[in-house]
This record gives structure tokens, sequence and C-alpha cells, in this order.
């Protein structure tokens, strides 16, 4: 199962899940108030955002699955992990964290207000920035585009209510519950989430290790959908692959 991240959904998987769709039936779904899902409009938090994933489960009788999560989706899986250890077999976590520092309510909350007041299309610049490289965006313009059309459809009411839930989130004290064996993955470009959250997050489980993705930002799992190698090798037990640095020059940096 691949948890989208911050006002996207499920479809911005679409050439990394075609890649692991090979050896895995792959779920993509949408949180809530994000793609097809519905919400009521009310607050919500990231532990009911885990909460659905567990519906979600309980409904597709899945009792155990992989779980792999890029940025709020990273937020959201380590969170289910945390909380419904028996029924996550490995974690992946992608440009992510467990805590976004103390001043995060406040800044959080003051870019739920701008995503309110400011035009979809106006708030793309900033976003594209934040997920790709430049170079990625000048040589995959059509890719660029059709991840910011997954952007402008999501409704301004639920980003802006994501972007509270995740200035409350704190789930660096449930880490110690996750027993997946987690890899936890992270653009070296990305200042979004920098790799130093992605360690923290690997070293609070108890089984973790982190990777840092040398020229990389904050959707790395997007700009370079060749790391499904990378993650199917983890998924499945293997030894990581060590991939030529033209496709991503992956660096361990936690044992």
């Amino acid at each position: 199962m691949l948890l989208h991240p911050l006002a996207l959904a499920g479809p911005v998987w679409d050439g990394f899940a075609d890649r692991l769709a090979g050896s895995y039936e792959v779920i993509t779904p949408d949180a809530r108030g994000h793609g097809d899902s519905g919400w009521d409009g009310g607050p919500f938090d990231v532990a009911e955002m885990a909460a659905d994933v567990l519906a979600l489960l309980d409904g597709l009788d899945l009792a155990r699955v992989h779980l792999v999560g890029m940025s709020m989706g990273g937020s959201v899986a380590m969170t289910f992990a945390a909380a419904y250890p028996d029924r996550v077999d490995r974690l992946v976590l992608a440009d992510t964290t467990a805590w976004y520092g103390p001043q995060a309510p406040k800044t959080w909350s003051e870019r739920a207000d701008g995503v309110l007041a400011t035009p979809r299309t106006n708030q793309v610049p900033f976003q594209v920035d934040r997920w790709f490289t430049e170079a990625f965006r000048a040589t995959h313009p059509a890719e660029v585009r059709r991840v910011v059309g997954v952007f402008l459809d999501t409704a301004s009411p639920a980003h802006a209510e994501a972007c509270r839930a995740l200035g409350r989130l704190d789930a660096r004290a449930g880490l110690a519950a996750v027993t997946a064996p987690t890899l936890a993955l992270a653009g070296e470009e990305d200042y979004a989430t920098p790799p130093a959250m992605g360690e923290a997050a690997a070293a609070g489980v108890q089984d973790g290790r982190a990777l840092t993705l040398p020229g990389l930002r904050h959707l790395s799992l997007v700009e370079r959908p060749e790391l499904a190698a990378l993650v199917g090798a983890f998924l499945a037990g293997h030894d990581l692959p060590a991939l030529p640095a033209g496709d991503c020059g992956c660096a361990q940096v936690t044992p």
C-alpha cells in the first residue's frame, strides 16, 4: 500500500507503482478529502488518517501489508505502524518526518491560511520547486504537469486541514512500538523534510535504516520511479542493490 503526499492523491504514484506491480498487488488509496475520498469537512489529525488506513485494510480483508508512505503519507504510515504493528510487514518512509519541530503548529497553521487565501494555480511555483530538482523540471515537463494536475484537483479546504494536522503531528514517542523492518529514504536536496528527519525516524523504530538519495528533492520516488527496484528489494528482504550514480547514487548513512 502506497500512501501519497500532502495535497496530492493516489495517481501521483503511477510510474513508481507500475514498477512494483510485477511483484506485488499495489494499492494507492486517496487520503480523506484528497482525490476521490470523501470528507465531512471537519478537523482531522494524522492518527485519524491512520485509522482510515485500518478501515481500508479491514474492508479489503487484508491482514497485513507492506506500507510505503511519502511526505504526509510517510507520517501516516509511521503512525499506523506504531498503532497497529501486527498489520505491517515492512515499512518504507520517504521524505517524511515524525515531527516538524516546536514551531510546527504555528507555521503549518499559517500555511493552511495561505492555502485558503491563495488561488491554487498561484501556489504551483512554490510546490514544484519543493517537489522536483531544476534538472528534472527542465527534462520532464510532462511529468511535472501531470503531478501539478493532481495538485490542482485537490480541494483547498482539505489541503488546509491536512496542513493543520501535520502541524499537530508528534509521532516520536510511538516510534519504539514499530516492529516492522523500516527503511527511511530522503532526497539530499529535500528542504521540506531534510535527511536528518528520516534518520531520526529510522533511529526511533526497533529495526530501522536510513538512506540519503543524492540529487533529489521532496518527491524522490516520483522523480526517480526506478527507485522501485531499491524499495522492492527491501520489501522482499533482499540486499539492497547498488544503483549506478546515474540512477540515484544512493548512499547509506545509517546502518
